[in-house]
């Protein structure tokens, strides 16, 4: 658990970022995967005119106050849900990585480390809600502890898992704040755009190959099966060459000869904190045999976007799709 939460964190911190799905095996299993999960993302979102609710997307018990005027925001891509549902003015203080991830932002907000946030500070700041992620959570402690006790409402948003919690994610959001309606219009723009990507994805006659890097040599990691992330990669008519490895949670170390067997038509990586990560894989030692070096298909995707699961992986996904199938994802 530790190094997936290290993961999860050396993602957001590098703004280079656990329900699974096993890889496609022919072209009309590809397109299916794309269309399903389309499609499941906004069928079963919570309903977004329901009251205030009482438990939180991790399922503990909330007691939220009648009107949330102001929130503290610990993660990145909650902090930018807020700012999409028109709350940035709520926002009085937010985690590190929010600052230079999320646009819109008070300049002069104060910030706070997710991983050991000081709590009397926090309190002093009187804040209605506390919005927490599990990124903040190590070996089952949580550092938000203190404010639960003093009466604080923490509100815990675990790491999506798939593109369905990303839309129940918003959803609750909107509900605690008070903006459902916002919060439909955006899921509603999500589905939107995630429809059309799959239909473009059926199109899809020869599916390529990918691995997707989100931590570079010599700590390498990636994504198996049971991740959105994952499920973005089928989504665009695409086959990841590390579903089948089952890792926990998802989230998994990468040996380099893995790769190297698996052998993919093209290379993404989101890593940020390498001067030229592109480059970088291209003159790795022992890939100028790889397909995605040999040809050249190794590309770079918006570390934000594709990071941080909220209702931006629609940038990522075009990204993606445009370098897999240029002459397929052509939006409208």
């Amino acid at each position: 658990m530790k190094k997936v939460v290290s993961l999860l964190l050396s993602l957001v911190v590098a703004l280079s970022v656990a329900a699974c799905s096993t890889p496609a095996t022919s072209t009309d299993a590809s397109s299916s995967t794309a269309s399903s999960a389309a499609s499941s993302s906004a069928s079963s979102s919570v309903d977004a005119t329901e009251a205030k609710p009482t438990t939180d997307r991790s399922g503990a018990a909330i007691t939220l106050p009648d009107s949330v005027g102001t929130v503290i925001s610990m993660a990145p891509s909650i902090t930018e849900t807020l700012v999409h549902l028109g709350c940035a003015d709520s926002i009085i203080a937010i985690d590190v990585n929010s600052a230079s991830a999320v646009e819109g932002l008070s300049a002069d907000l104060p910030q706070f480390d997710m991983m050991a946030p000081d709590a009397e500070k926090m309190a002093a700041l009187s804040p209605d809600v506390v919005f927490v992620s599990s990124m903040s959570t190590v070996d089952g402690q949580n550092p938000f502890q203190p404010l639960i006790d003093l009466g604080i409402s923490v509100v815990s948003i675990p790491t999506s898992a798939t593109i369905e919690d990303i839309h129940k994610d918003i959803t609750f959001i909107g509900q605690v704040m008070g903006r459902n309606e916002e919060a439909a219009a955006i899921n509603a723009e999500l589905k939107s755009q995630l429809d059309e990507i799959a239909a473009l994805a059926t199109t899809v006659t020869e599916p390529k190959t990918v691995y997707f890097e989100i931590a570079p040599a010599p700590y390498a990691y990636s994504t198996s099966s049971g991740t959105y992330l994952n499920e973005m990669i089928e989504l665009v008519g695409a086959k990841n060459i590390l579903a089948d490895q089952n890792a926990p949670e998802g989230w998994m170390s990468v040996d380099p000869e893995v790769v190297v067997e698996g052998n993919p038509d093209v290379i993404f990586t989101n890593v940020s904190y390498v001067d030229d990560p592109v480059n970088e894989i291209l003159n790795r030692e022992g890939w100028s045999e790889v397909n995605a070096v040999k040809n050249q298909q190794v590309f770079k995707v918006d570390t934000s976007a594709s990071a941080q699961p909220n209702e931006n992986i629609v940038t990522a996904l075009w990204e993606m799709g445009t370098a897999l199938y240029p002459e397929v994802f052509v939006k409208e």
